[in-house]
């Protein structure tokens, strides 16, 4: 299980060339990867974009990337013959209309606007195949600490649903009572309205019938032990799962309150606070889950 937040650098150094790649991830519903990299290696984007999606199904994702090039690959110096040219032609012009010495040097027309120029011509395999190197190096640190904090997130997890699913047991004990309780209870009490110990048994039976019928919540603990267990095989299960926990726990919250309104009971209704509470708790968890 991984969380949605997590942290990966990354660099790589050849022939003057260094790269480095920061990846950083939030929480998120869906899978956003932002990429922010220079602009003379950003035909790169999507390259990086495939190979962080390889890795995560959901968060946001920012990704920061530096590229230094002080190196010759990919730069080449080009002088603008033509216009140097006119340059020269033009200061010899102002040369003899105002008599000044005609001392016009190379280094003086290189310094004209527009004369010399670096163009970039990069490799783009070799370039592609060094800045992988850190987006390697930077992924897996990522998906490392990702890893990490889902295992702690996982151990919160499951102490919690563990606590759910005691708290479900002692509904169930208390659930099995209920009737007998009732049996009692409206026993003494039609006794003493009526002032004797005789009692229908046919019409006790009756509401006792009616009684059960509207408090059983056999099947809705049944339902709600399902869910325990299919959320305790979830969380040892490879890939993204937030979204179907998030599911599961609103098929749970949904058993819970309808235990809580079928079942006149004080200690089940205390018990349905503490699931609710845990199931909020959890939910809140979940957030962080890819």
């Amino acid at each position: 299980m991984h969380s949605m937040t997590g942290f990966g650098r990354g660099k790589h150094e050849n022939d003057l060339r260094e790269y480095i790649v920061e990846i950083k991830s939030v929480n998120h519903k869906y899978n956003d990867i932002s990429i922010k990299m220079p602009r003379n290696i950003a035909y790169l984007e999507e390259n990086v974009k495939k190979e962080i999606s390889k890795v995560i199904s959901r968060g946001k994702v920012d990704v920061y990337i530096s590229f230094a090039n002080n190196s010759n690959i990919g730069r080449n110096v080009k002088i603008n013959t033509e216009l140097a040219s006119m340059y020269i032609n033009e200061l010899r012009k102002i040369c003899i209309e105002t008599g000044i010495q005609d001392n016009i040097n190379v280094i003086d027309i290189a310094k004209m606007p527009d004369v010399l120029s670096i163009q970039n011509d990069e490799d783009e395999e070799l370039l592609w195949s060094e800045l992988q190197n850190a987006l390697k190096e930077a992924i897996d640190g990522f998906v490392s600490m990702r890893q990490v904090e889902g295992e702690k997130i996982k151990k919160d997890l499951l102490e919690r649903i563990n606590e759910v699913s005691e708290n479900t047991n002692k509904i169930s004990n208390f659930s099995t009572r209920l009737v007998e309780d009732y049996v009692v209870k409206l026993t003494n009490r039609v006794k003493e309205y009526l002032k004797t110990d005789v009692v229908n048994e046919s019409r006790l039976a009756e509401e006792v019938v009616i009684y059960a019928d509207k408090c059983s919540v056999e099947e809705e603990i049944t339902r709600l032990k399902s869910h325990i267990t299919q959320f305790v095989e979830l969380l040892n299960t490879d890939g993204a799962i937030g979204k179907k926990i998030d599911f599961l726990l609103q098929e749970m919250n949904r058993e819970t309150n309808t235990i809580g309104s079928k079942a006149n009971c004080l200690d089940i209704t205390n018990l349905v606070v503490e699931i609710k509470t845990e199931l909020e708790n959890i939910r809140e968890q979940i957030q962080n889950i890819e």
